[in-house]
């Protein structure tokens, strides 16, 4: 069997939109051959969904989702938007839109997209890291450029634990909320997009994003 390499999904995502996870599938589906792996998220309605997201379509229309937990002491208010009133009173709309709720509810993100995040939020994560990293005997003594990139990748941890599209979908923990949301994008058939959020907690400074 073929090796499915990084090189390959990403390239694979270049043509086609498609989610890295899914991309692998399809590779893996299809042996690593380009071409079937192509056909292969056609049928699965995922090829276009990701195209169907950036292609400046007008989402004016979709629904402000709530939750409230069973005693009362944390809620969440979602926007979740579409192109026509139509797919917006979808059933399969409004179940995802619940969905993000919920996962709003328990996974506490701070911000919808990794470029909402400040500047010096993201900066003051960047040299805490590398401080970290020169306190350690270990990785003291490493070149620069080695240091930068682990501190790559820890930052790849920290944007997951912050940004609501980069974490793992609470319903199903082997795709991300973009990947979730471009599976419903897929299925739905038109653009749609997570415009912002805000999460309440009794007893917590208030936190959400726009």
């Amino acid at each position: 069997m073929t090796q499915i390499t990084a090189s390959m999904v990403k390239e694979l995502r270049a043509v086609t939109g498609a989610g890295p996870l899914d991309c692998k599938k399809a590779l893996q589906a299809s042996d690593g051959n380009f071409d079937g792996a192509i056909d292969f998220l056609r049928e699965k309605g995922l090829a276009s969904a990701a195209k169907k997201l950036g292609a400046g379509r007008a989402m004016n229309e979709g629904v402000i989702q709530t939750y409230q937990h069973f005693n009362h002491r944390l809620g969440v208010m979602v926007e979740v938007n579409c192109e026509t009133d139509f797919v917006a009173s979808a059933a399969p709309f409004q179940e995802f839109a619940r969905n993000v709720a919920l996962h709003i509810a328990n996974m506490a993100p701070e911000y919808v997209r990794r470029e909402d995040v400040p500047e010096a939020v993201v900066q003051a994560e960047r040299d805490l890291q590398m401080r970290i990293l020169q306190e350690d005997e270990k990785n003291a003594r490493k070149p620069e450029a080695i240091l930068q990139k682990i501190i790559e990748g820890r930052m790849g941890k920290f944007f997951a634990g912050i940004v609501l599209m980069e974490q793992e979908f609470l319903l199903d923990d082997s795709k991300t909320v973009a990947e979730a949301l471009a599976e419903a994008v897929a299925l739905l058939g038109e653009s749609m997009e997570i415009r912002r959020f805000a999460r309440f907690a009794v007893g917590e400074d208030g936190n959400g994003a726009s």
